[in-house]
């Protein structure tokens, strides 16, 4: 297929071209009718990009069909059989090939290390999750994704069981051995999703770990925007293989997706795709040797540590990891990640990504050069110096081992989700059953869900993380004053 084309973006152009006059959504009409200050700020071309799908970028019905030949590069891209385009994020795609597998009250089998996104699906769908516990790290305290003798155990006490759903890579960029996984399900004729939102640039560059479709994933979720150079919300999802049909996965995608999509969003996604084909590879060999660079000057930094190969793979841990994402260990400072972070934002306008009770994630991209690291670099040298600072008065966070941090479900997501509940103290809240999610954020993965018992350990981790920076953006009460339980 020619890659050199854009079908999108040929199609917004051919669209100013003609001068199309629009008496259609949406009202700002190109600019014309948008707040003078917004489009100062915003620029006029974000105005004029926004338009309908239909009836604007291609006709009424569709008959150009821009969007599917912009899918199908993409799927040629990274040799998928199909692609679909979202605009809603991973977080919706995610849903969507959970419904692909599963309906009310069937079983899928869930690592317990999932996105908070999957814990919707479960909600919403009825679905009930059979849980497979993650590979807990006791020295960095936090989870790798289960292993396959996992995956196996749980699929030999539930041979009913639809299908699985594993997370890879994870947010501190370690991969799970997804081929290993693929395996197991497919010799039992069940299909298995990936969500590999964090993994957008890995089809690219053959020194990035395997990909999903290229380990047997039925369905990969991805996220363009996160690792790759598409616009917020932009998400793909791939399918191969006859394990989940095309229709089926359409249709449960069409039931979450807006009937309004972005066409902004959509170019950014044609946009990715041609710049990675035609110069993914020269893009990410230069990623990768910067990042190399850096995680090198941050180890010589009195205090840190980037976590690496020797970190996070091996056994009972990740099968490979993604060097990428710079995941650095603050704990040498006498604080936590939630402090550093923020002392960066405010001292020096530096924006890290995933913060938690010892580490920051500074992710790279091929977007970043010697000219956005070494502001990077002189900032953490600086962080290095007002360790004395960082470390007065910090609390300590109670983080249990991965026993103690798993939780008993004791109903469905979904039952206890809809069920008559009750706000009660925390100290309180030990033994009875939540009625909410409550998701340390970033990363988003839940240290509680709805049908979860509550054990003093977990509420500890949660209280002591409050006061040390942690952020619960989805709780009913994001102070932890009271938590939602079942009645």
């Amino acid at each position: 297929m020619d890659h050199t084309q854009a079908p999108v973006l040929e199609a917004l152009r051919r669209h100013h071209e003609r001068g199309e006059l629009a008496f259609t959504p949406p009202g700002h009409k190109q600019a014309r009718g948008a707040d003078p200050q917004a489009r100062a700020i915003l620029g006029d071309a974000v105005y004029h990009t926004d338009l309908l799908a239909s009836g604007g970028l291609d006709d009424r019905r569709t008959r150009g069909d821009v969007l599917l030949r912009a899918e199908r590069l993409m799927a040629d891209a990274v040799h998928a059989e199909h692609t679909y385009f979202t605009t809603c994020g991973s977080s919706l795609s995610v849903k969507a090939a959970m419904l692909a597998l599963a309906g009310p009250s069937d079983k899928l089998i869930v690592g317990r290390d999932a996105h908070k996104s999957v814990i919707s699906g479960l909600i919403l769908s009825g679905i009930e999750p059979v849980w497979v516990d993650p590979r807990w790290d006791e020295k960095q305290r936090f989870a790798h994704a289960p292993g396959p003798e996992a995956f196996e155990e749980v699929l030999s006490r539930h041979p009913d069981a639809r299908g699985a759903l594993v997370t890879s890579p994870t947010p501190y960029g370690a991969c799970a051995p997804l081929e290993d996984i693929a395996d197991i399900f497919h010799a039992r004729g069940l299909p298995l999703i990936v969500d590999e939102a964090w993994g957008a640039h890995l089809p690219f560059h053959p020194d990035l770990p395997s990909w999903a479709m290229d380990a047997g994933a039925d369905v990969c979720v991805t996220s363009i925007h996160k690792m790759g150079s598409g616009l917020e919300q932009g998400s793909v999802y791939h399918l191969q293989g006859s394990l989940i049909e095309t229709n089926t996965l359409q249709s449960r995608a069409d039931l979450f997706g807006t009937t309004s999509p972005s066409v902004l969003i959509y170019a950014g996604l044609d946009a990715w795709r041609r710049q990675m084909v035609l110069h993914g590879k020269d893009l990410l060999d230069d990623a990768l040797r910067l990042a190399a660079d850096v995680r090198r000057a941050i180890d010589e930094i009195p205090g840190l540590h980037v976590l690496g190969r020797d970190d996070l793979v091996g056994p009972g841990l990740s099968v490979d990891f993604d060097p990428l994402p710079m995941v650095i260990d603050v704990s040498g400072l006498g604080t936590s990640g939630y402090r550093a972070a923020d002392w960066l934002r405010t001292e020096h306008h530096i924006d890290v990504h995933l913060a938690d009770h010892r580490r920051i994630n500074a992710q790279l991209t091929h977007a970043d050069s010697a000219a956005t690291t070494q502001p990077l670099i002189g900032a953490l040298r600086d962080l290095a110096e007002h360790a004395g600072d960082l470390a007065a008065g910090m609390p300590d966070i109670d983080v249990p081992s991965g026993e103690d941090m798993r939780l008993d479900q004791a109903c469905r997501p979904r039952d206890a989700y809809f069920r008559p509940s009750e706000a009660v103290r925390p100290e309180r809240a030990a033994g009875r059953v939540a009625a909410e999610m409550i998701t340390p954020y970033p990363p988003g993965i839940p240290a509680v869900l709805p049908g979860e018992r509550l054990t003093e350990p977990v509420l500890r981790y949660l209280r002591t993380g409050l006061r040390g920076g942690m952020n619960l953006p989805d709780a009913s009460d994001p102070e932890l004053a009271t938590i939602r339980v079942i009645k």
